[in-house]
This record gives C-alpha cells, structure tokens and sequence, in this order.
C-alpha cells in the first residue's frame, strides 16, 4: 500500500487526501490549523498539527517513510509566508529523501520556483481547470480525457448520429480527422443486436459497423479530437 503525506489543507489539501484515503492507502494529512485537523482526523489514517518547514517535526511523524508527498499550503497570503513555508517544505522533503513531491502552486513563476527547488512535478489546479471548461466548451462531444502526453489525450466519445451504421472503414477517422480508434462499446440503446448490448470491441475491423449511442475510445491531439462531428 502506497504511503502519502498530504501537508496544507485548504480546499485542495483537503479533498485530495480524502480522497486517497477512500482509495485505501494511507494517507498523514498535516496542517499548522487545529480546526483543520480536527475536521479531517476521522476521515485519514493520521492527522497531525505541525509546522512542515520544522524538518525534524516532520521526521518524527513519518514523512521521511512516505512514498508520495503533496503540497496543497496555500500561497496566496499577502506577506508572501504561505510561499516561503511552501519552498522550504519542498526542500526539506527533498533533504529527507522523499522520492515524489509534488506542489501546489498558484501561478507559473511560483511553478517553476518549485521545480527548481526539487518537486518532482508541479499541480496547477486553477489554470488545469480553466483550460478542462475551455476544452468542455469548445469540444462538449468528449466525454471523459486521459491526457497522455501535452496535447494528446485517450478520449470517450458517443457516436453521433452521423455515424450510425457505417462502418469503421466508412468513417475513415484518421484519414479525415487524424485520430485513431481504439475500441468500441456498444450502446445500451442503441440499434445494435441485443447480444451486443453493453460489448466491448477491443480491436475494431474495417467492417465493424458503429451505431449511435456506442461510445468509442479514440487517441488523438485534443486539436483533431475537438473536430469530430457532434451530431
């Protein structure tokens, strides 16, 4: 079972360790707060109130044994502390060898502070949001996104009606849309036969008929998946 300390529970903090922790893994969620400890004690497998740029305090709780270290401290106080504690967390976790860490940060240059300092990979939690309603506003066909490299992105897509019965060779999608077609799951609704109802097709043929409602996956740049048909 993977070992996470989540330190800073604000808004984000919060419901990232809650959320591991409902994933079954244990999970030491710290916080300068009382109040903030105490709402999330029941809800963790340790809670614990200190101060994280205290190295020593940190040892003494177990974060050195952690697999996985998360920063959600909050940066946006006005004398610039909450981002002081934040780098000098980041290194101290680095110092205690802690493997992967990973920050919170608010902004770009606040992004690269971090990784410049040791965190393995930087959260953008604000800007990640704004551009996943950007892209749900512009492409609202994609259903769920696996991102898998910048850019490029493992889609769910329904068929739109438009593609009811052709098939694959008839849609030719990476020929006109520059994406590929990993697998099919037959529509529950749809007008497919009702043994197929709910069938995954892992390796669609030429002749493989798709009907609306079936829910396709497909790999491709978010450019050229934002270009299939919504209807």
């Amino acid at each position: 079972m993977k070992r996470f300390a989540v330190i800073g529970l604000g808004r984000f903090g919060k419901k990232l360790a809650i959320a591991l922790a409902m994933s079954g893994a244990e999970v030491i969620a710290i916080d300068k707060s009382r109040e903030e400890i105490d709402l999330i004690r029941d809800q963790v497998s340790h809670a614990v109130r200190l101060d994280s740029t205290d190295e020593e305090a940190l040892k003494s709780q177990g974060v050195d044994k952690v697999d996985v270290a998360i920063l959600g401290i909050g940066q946006g106080q006005g004398s610039g502390k909450g981002f002081e504690s934040a780098i000098l967390t980041v290194v101290n976790l680095k110092q205690m060898g802690v493997k992967q860490i990973y920050a919170r940060a608010e902004g770009l240059i606040a992004s690269e502070v971090f990784k410049k300092v040791g965190a393995t990979d930087v959260i953008l939690p604000e800007i990640e949001s704004a551009q996943r309603w950007a892209y749900k506003l512009i492409a609202p066909q994609i259903g769920e996104k696996i991102d898998f490299a910048p850019g490029y992105s493992l889609a769910r897509v329904k068929a739109p009606a438009s593609f009811d019965e052709k098939t694959v060779m008839d849609l030719q999608l990476r020929q006109r849309y520059s994406i590929n077609l990993v697998a099919i799951r037959r529509g529950e609704h749809g007008k497919g036969k009702k043994s197929e109802k709910g069938q995954i097709i892992n390796v669609p043929m030429p002749n493989t008929v798709i009907y609306q409602e079936d829910i396709l996956m497909v790999a491709g740049s978010d450019a050229d998946l934002a270009k299939l048909p919504q209807e």
